[in-house]
């Protein structure tokens, strides 16, 4: 290569690397700009999260939680702003991918790349949606069964929540959850540049169980429910996967039976 041609060069590589600057700059702001939202309603949205443990006490159990540090609360709400953030600005965020690598793509791979990204964050929030309506709650009401009221020979043994350990368990469950039902994207993915098969995948089922339940040990808190919670529908998960590739595989071979056919 020339010296003519390396310099001819330069000015795309740049122009693409100003433009990758504004998008990431564009995203780092709408991230600020919910952090911000999220900071002033941390109260409000951790009441809400507390309520699988009110439904798991009962309604007319007196829940109590404490910060044993001063700094405790106000980190802990500085942990949620900033969880709520990078998923409200996931859109965003999203966004500016799509339009920094769509340029460099054809329409085909722009009509097969978009339904992926559409799908990351509401397949992100059915998971969560399962944590909360049904994980949570059953996980605390195991939790909570093993408190004992004391007596005659007995000591007394109540749970006491802290603010920040509450936070740390159902976050560590929302993203568990919310990761593993990206399943069916990535493998999907995988299948359109060819790299898993619908028959491999259904010839590596067996090992797909037993990832599936290690996943969910090391994912998840030490606790039968939300351990057994995440391997089922990762399996369910894994069994749809198989099927959307299968489809991938179909079109592909309708694909080049026309192209064959027209030429």
């Amino acid at each position: 290569m020339s010296q003519d041609d390396i310099d001819a060069s330069k000015a795309p590589l740049i122009e693409h690397l100003v433009e990758l600057r504004q998008r990431l700059l564009r995203s780092v702001i709408a991230i600020i700009l919910m952090f911000i939202v999220c900071f002033y309603f941390a109260t409000d949205i951790y009441n809400i999260l507390t309520i699988p443990y009110l439904e798991a006490a009962g309604a007319d159990a007196k829940v109590e939680m404490i910060f044993t540090a001063p700094q405790e609360w106000f980190f802990t709400q500085l942990k949620l702003a900033l969880f709520g953030a990078m998923f409200l600005a996931f859109p965003v965020i999203a966004g500016q991918l799509y339009m920094f690598v769509a340029p460099g793509l054809y329409n085909n791979e722009r009509g097969a790349f978009l339904p992926f990204l559409i799908a990351t964050p509401i397949l992100f929030a059915i998971g969560a949606c399962l944590v909360y309506f049904l994980i949570m709650p059953m996980a605390m009401g195991f939790f909570l069964s093993m408190e004992q009221s004391g007596g005659q020979g007995q000591v007394a043994i109540q749970h006491l929540a802290k603010v920040s350990e509450y936070l740390g368990l159902i976050m560590v469950l929302i993203f568990a959850f919310g990761l593993v039902f990206q399943l069916p994207v990535v493998l999907t993915l995988l299948g359109r540049v060819g790299f898993v098969s619908s028959e491999g995948l259904k010839d590596k089922r067996k090992y797909a169980i037993v990832g599936a339940f290690a996943a969910a040990a090391i994912l998840t808190p030490p606790d039968p429910i939300s351990q057994i919670g995440l391997a089922l529908p990762t399996l369910l998960l894994y069994e749809v996967s198989i099927i959307s590739v299968r489809l991938v595989e179909k079109k592909r071979a309708e694909r080049d039976a026309e192209r064959e056919a027209e030429s």
